[in-house]
């Protein structure tokens, strides 16, 4: 979340005889220049508020500022103007006349007059930017509603339509639904340039839209598509998610085939395109992860970043990182012109003065290094408003004035916002905007407390730089994903020394790879190694126990946490005099973190002692684990998420999995076998014999080579011992009921009938029959093997507690307790109520996911127990 532009700009200081870097400078510079944060703000606010409104009250609500500030501005003219008509001599005549008495009401009138009229004016100049920025944005939202293609998308019309394209080509991620994966499709923001309604009228028009494509075999063509190429699509329109968004509509585009290109880009377009192309071609000979990341912290292009390397960087809070921010455009500039905390001799500290260039020529060529920036990386949120404070950075060194960071940040947010207005509603400029205030105001305070103790400069620099960047965005981050990182600190600061060289190297990679590629691919090798280390860390930072704490979401919890902040911050300089108090404050965070299993089983109850069997709570999905010894646990299903299971294995303490098995291959039971696999010895993955559907099972040996584990079949009635574990595969079997030669299952189930179903004996005599999804013909087939059905001490509900369930089975097994796997408000109904009332009436104790969380089974015969980890027992 930090950009050292502002931080950079603190370094350049001076020592006073105190020996605190920077105090003579401060008092050089004197306070803080803030007369442009009011105007900024009330740009931004009204802009956001604007683009959410009916037209009618846009108008209203900017005029009515517009008239009062007008009103303001001209009172406080008149006083002026009065004043200035009163001759000196009649004012010093009229106090002698009052006598000594009235000399001093005279002078505090004096005092006060031009104090009212400054703060008149102040009100005056903060209301017309409102109705600025009011004004602009219900333009823009005007301009977006304005054409028949709202109507369309309100009526969801199928159209054909000429676009010009104003984004690159990012993928989803892949997601769950139900049983299937979601695919990953295409989005393209582009502007629809001429529509033909249904009846043939067409129209020329200028709508922003988003393009959904799901380009199937044509994906590597779509891929390539570069801004302002120009495309001929057919589709469905949609209105967009969200009221008050940059969006006329969705065009979900039903064309088969490659992309219809009616336009090529642009020449600087393609230009900029071949240059991020060749930085990829530079790192195609890097480590997996180097390779990835390199272009997204150069160039911002994620296109190589694998899921969970984006769930790492997500979990440390170094996400912005991924995308490009104005990080990258400021270590250009300090190369250039040194730190630019000094106006008049920032250009004596870069290589500017090294290479003979005058002021102004720096000047310009960080102008023109800002403006191919800008187009290489794409206009994000973060890079236009670094661009923008540079901009006017640049422009103090080639006149020849200082000037303070803080008007440059306000100017630019006011500038960007006027410019566009939708940025008042993004949470990347957001966070970009706040990240970059706090190392420019409460990083270098917090950097002089920790000097004056102590410690290094450098180091409470960067310390102090990483804690005020993550203490004004983490109520942010908290609104858009309800948690919070308790590593963010750390590992932005174990970052933060390899972004420099990563972003030097990468971006001369970058600019060498058109006419000299080995060159390239060698700055490329050297990047790689900064840029493994950030990988490293993320993955590192990610795979601790306690990364990560839930916290409520929304503003609400935002402002609960920028509370706590507050108050942590108010009560530091009392704690930090009882280093005592101090350090056991940070040995109790670092236990948080570590959570070694011994005491969080202490602290928590969980997992309870002895536990021979974990339902996880992984949302609708199936995940189960059979305790095999010490750290050791068989692994049933992975359900669809893999950092939910990886968390509950980790809670658990399974370190060693000597099997996965698969039940079968549906999304909610394989999905996050790659969590499983996160750091774990597994020896072997254990799959059923019908491989449908045929893209999960690929997925499975997929993930399962990746990670150098062999994928076997299950065999019908064999026989498998782990540990204390003992089990028998009862389902599915060959024959009559059962699982022909083609691999077709005999019945409707589809491959919820060809579940892997285990009778397992654990530790004490525990038994427990794991079904799987089986559906009913399956269900009825197992009664009627050659070896029967005992009963048993826990059922695990077969697919999710449907209402689908053969009650001759549970009056065979009477289970005394009952277990099932389901999601909090699934679409599905599961758990169905007839289920839950067989299957109490068949005396089973019931205990469910969605409602006890995670479920531990434990003891046997008249100990046996279930503990639900949100309270619930049975």
């Amino acid at each position: 979340m930090s950009s050292p532009e502002a931080g950079v700009a603190d370094r350049d200081t001076t020592t006073d005889p105190s020996g605190v870097p920077g105090t003579a400078r401060a008092r050089e510079e004197g306070p803080t220049d803030l007369r442009l944060v009011p105007p900024a703000l009330a740009v931004w606010a009204a802009a956001a508020l604007a683009l959410g409104l009916p037209g009618r009250w846009v108008a209203a609500g900017t005029a009515v500022c517009a008239v009062v500030a007008l009103a303001l501005l001209a009172a406080a003219s008149a006083a002026g103007s009065r004043r200035a008509a009163t001759p000196s001599g009649s004012r010093r005549a009229a106090a002698q006349a009052g006598g000594g008495q009235a000399a001093a009401p005279a002078g505090s009138g004096r005092t006060a007059a031009p104090a009212g009229r400054k703060r008149a004016v102040a009100a005056g100049a903060v209301l017309l930017c409102a109705a600025a920025g009011g004004a602009t944005a219900g333009l823009h939202g005007a301009d977006v509603r304005r054409g028949p293609v709202p109507g369309l998308a309100q009526e969801h019309e199928r159209v054909d339509a000429e676009v010009r394209v104003t984004s690159d080509p990012r993928p989803t991620r892949p997601g769950v639904r139900g049983s299937h994966s979601t695919p990953a499709i295409l989005l393209l923001n582009a502007d629809i340039t001429e529509v033909a309604a249904p009846d043939g009228h067409r129209t020329r028009v200028r709508t922003p839209v988003l393009l959904m494509v799901s380009p199937g075999d044509d994906r590597a063509r779509w891929q390539e598509l570069l801004p302002s190429t120009r495309l001929r699509v057919g589709g469905r329109l949609s209105p967009p998610a969200h009221e008050g968004e940059r969006l006329a509509a969705v065009l979900r585009v039903d064309t088969e085939g490659p992309p219809r290109i009616t336009r090529p880009p642009t020449a600087v377009q393609r230009a900029a395109g071949e240059l991020r192309s060749g930085l990829r071609e530079a790192t195609d000979g890097l480590d997996a992860d180097a390779r990835a990341l390199l272009p997204g912290l150069v160039v911002g292009d994620t296109s190589r970043v694998p899921p969970e390397l984006h769930d790492a960087f997500k979990a440390t809070d170094l996400t912005h990182l991924l995308a490009v921010s104005g990080a990258n455009l400021s270590i250009l500039l300090f190369l250039l012109i040194g730190p630019p905390g000094s106006a008049l001799n920032s250009e004596r500290r870069g290589l500017a003065p090294k290479l003979g260039i005058s002021l102004r020529g720096t000047a310009l060529i960080g102008g023109a290094l800002t403006l191919v920036f800008i187009v290489v990386c794409r206009p994000e949120p973060s890079v236009l408003r670094a661009a923008a404070c540079g901009l006017i950075t640049l422009l103090a060194i080639g006149t020849g004035r200082r000037r303070s960071l803080i008007p440059a940040l306000a100017a630019a947010v006011m500038l960007l916002v006027l410019y566009d207005p939708w940025l008042a509603r993004s949470y990347g400029f957001l966070l970009s905007v706040l990240a970059t205030g706090a190392l420019l105001t409460l990083a270098p305070r917090w950097s002089g407390a920790l000097q004056r103790r102590g410690m290094p400069v450098r180091f409470a620099e960067v310390l102090a730089a990483a804690a005020a960047a993550q203490a004004v965005c983490a109520p942010v981050v908290v609104v858009l994903a309800s948690r919070v990182s308790l590593v963010a600190i750390p590992c932005n600061l174990l970052a933060e020394f390899a972004v420099a060289p990563a972003t030097v190297f990468g971006f001369a990679a970058l600019a060498v790879a058109p006419v000299a590629p080995p060159v390239a691919e060698l700055l490329a090798w050297v990047a790689g190694w900064p840029a493994g280390w950030i990988a490293g860390v993320a993955r590192t930072g990610a795979d601790l126990p306690g990364a990560e704490a839930p916290w409520p979401g929304g503003w609400a919890g935002a402002a609960l946490l920028a509370l706590l902040t507050v108050l942590a911050v108010l009560l530091a300089p009392r704690l930090i005099r009882h280093p005592w108090f101090c350090l056991a404050a940070a040995l109790l965070l670092v236990l948080v973190v570590l959570r070694p299993v011994p005491l969080t089983r202490i602290m928590t109850g969980w997992p309870p002692p002895g536990w021979a069997f974990a339902l996880c709570d992984v949302g609708q999905g199936d995940a189960m684990v059979l305790a095999a010894g010490e750290g050791t646990g068989v692994v049933v299903d992975a359900g669809p998420d893999p950092r939910s299971v990886d968390r509950c294995l980790r809670d658990l303490g399974v370190t060693r999995v000597p099997l996965v098995i698969l039940t079968h291959f549906h999304a909610d039971h394989v999905r996050g076998l790659p969590g499983v696999l996160r750091g774990r010895a597994v020896g072997a993955v254990q799959t059923t014999s019908l491989d449908e559907p045929p893209e999960q099972a690929a997925f499975v040996r997929r993930t399962a080579a990746a990670a150098r584990v062999a994928t076997v079949r299950a065999v019908p009635g064999e026989r498998r011992r782990a540990g204390p574990l003992d089990w028998r595969v009862l389902w599915p079997r060959d024959g009559p009921g059962g699982v022909g030669r083609a691999g077709a299952v005999k019945g409707d189930g589809g491959p919820n009938d060809s579940s892997v179903t285990l009778h397992v004996r654990a530790a004490g005599g525990l038994t427990l029959l794991l079904l799987g999804d089986l559906e009913p013909p399956a269900q009825r087939g197992l009664l009627h093997g050659p070896a029967g059905l005992p009963r048993v001490d826990v059922l695990k509900v077969a697919h999710h507690g449907s209402g689908f369930q053969d009650a001759g089975l549970l009056d065979r097994t009477r289970p005394r307790l009952a277990l099932i796997s389901c999601g909090a408000d699934n679409p599905y109904g599961h758990p169905a109520p007839r289920t839950l009332d067989a299957l109490r009436a068949a005396g089973a104790r019931v205990l469910r996911t969605d409602t006890d969380g995670a479920i531990a089974v434990t003891g046997a015969g008249k100990e046996l127990r279930a503990v639900g980890r949100s309270g619930g027992e049975g």
